[in-house]
């Protein structure tokens, strides 16, 4: 994944207000956020208060939804929500994305108790504070225009919590249907770390869940909780960019993953079908190495370049391409020289050349192996004569572009 991104650590779990706070700090503006949630038909029942705030040290953001005399106190179905909603006119993505959050939340309601989604009736979420914290949640995020949305390992808390239903465990049930197949840390803290808000924001939003093997934040906002716990109650959030080659010193650099198995009982034959279908199915790069495996039995090591994006289908692809049971995954950083790609005019036709800039500042150039294997095809010339003719001719011109 690339491109602009927001990144979540839930060290201290997440709640509907240290979303606001943690979105407000590290970009959205204020101003504009009010002005947004007051489009909501229960704008006369809430004010959102945003203060400065401190735990152990961090400051950052507190944000509260503060209800008003106005307020009363509704329980309401996912349809109520929805027609809430859709009346404030909000752009397509927010009206969306708040609606894909509340709808999160009432399957993972109706799951527990064996209810049609639309029979589903909210009580701590249909109420207007977490009205807000969703409908923020959407006009945050759209806010920052961000491409990819990453979460580290989620801390859910423990002990008990009183919900409308009585006291329950945590996670609250809605927290952890919202959960599944989600990193999670249990106990760090002894109460309700994460809510089903926090939950559903996130389950609705990240594109990925574990650390960002290749990001560089240029923004860091923090939402301050209310609570106090044993470690600062606070939500980061980084904002930045990922999975573009980043500069150091002369070099350019980028983080993939390196996906290797040994096999050493495969027909010969069956390598090339095996390559061409790893390179057509994204890798960057694959590359066979002879090594000696137990019992000194020859075997072959397959090395495969990959964004970790790809990682899922090219697992699939090399266990069905190849006799391997097992592989090895591991985070590897590159380091490339700055290049270029050129298209060159030449008397046989034009060819593309890549040329690379040396820390020292000098170039070096080569002529597209692909156009030369084509334009011999074509002419009827050998590649290795043909070759030399026209890397000559691209020498002589000195690479200018056509």
């Amino acid at each position: 994944m690339t491109g602009r991104t927001l990144y979540y650590e839930c060290f201290s779990g997440i709640s509907g207000d240290m979303n606001i706070g943690a979105l407000v700090d590290v970009g959205v503006p204020g101003d504009y956020l009010r002005e947004q949630l007051a489009r909501l038909e229960l704008a006369e029942e809430f004010s959102l208060s945003l203060e400065p705030g401190q735990k152990m040290g961090i400051t950052g953001t507190r944000a509260s939804v503060e209800l008003t005399p106005a307020h009363k106190r509704a329980v309401r179905h996912l349809s109520d929500i929805e027609t809430i909603i859709a009346c404030a006119g909000y752009a397509p993505a927010v009206d969306e994305k708040a609606r894909e959050i509340f709808r999160a939340i009432a399957v993972a309601e109706g799951k527990i108790h064996g209810l049609d989604v639309e029979k589903v009736h909210f009580h701590e979420v249909g109420a207007t504070d977490s009205i807000v914290d969703i409908v923020a949640a959407a006009i945050c995020l759209d806010f920052l225009d961000v491409e990819t949305v990453l979460c580290n390992t989620v801390e859910v808390g423990g002990g008990m919590v009183r919900c409308e239903h009585g006291l329950l465990p945590v996670p609250a049930p809605a927290t952890a249907e919202l959960l599944r197949d989600v990193p999670c840390h249990y106990g760090r803290i002894d109460q309700e770390a994460t809510t089903p808000t926090g939950a559903a924001i996130l389950k609705c939003n990240v594109h990925r869940f574990g650390p960002p093997r290749d990001f560089v934040a240029h923004r860091i906002g923090y939402g301050i909780g209310y609570k106090d716990f044993d470690i600062p109650n606070v939500l980061r959030v980084m904002l930045g960019e990922s999975g573009a080659a980043q500069s150091v010193g002369h070099y350019e650099t980028e983080t993939n993953l390196l996906v290797e198995c040994n096999i050493d009982d495969m027909s010969a034959e069956a390598f090339q079908p095996m390559i061409d279908t790893l390179l057509a199915g994204g890798a960057k790069e694959v590359f066979l190495t002879p090594v000696v495996m137990k019992k000194s039995r020859p075997g072959t090591k397959v090395s495969i370049l990959i964004d970790e994006d790809d990682l899922d289908a090219i697992t699939q692809t090399l266990f069905s391409s190849s006799t391997t049971i097992g592989l090895r995954v591991h985070a590897v950083e590159k380091r490339m020289l700055p290049r270029e790609s050129r298209e060159v005019a030449t008397s046989f036709g034009n060819v593309r050349i890549k040329i690379v800039t040396l820390p020292d500042g000098e170039t070096r150039w080569k002529s597209e192996h692909d156009d030369i294997v084509t334009i011999a095809s074509k002419q009827k010339m050998s590649y290795l004569e043909l070759k030399q003719k026209i890397d000559r001719e691209i020498a002589e011109r000195g690479g200018s572009t056509s």
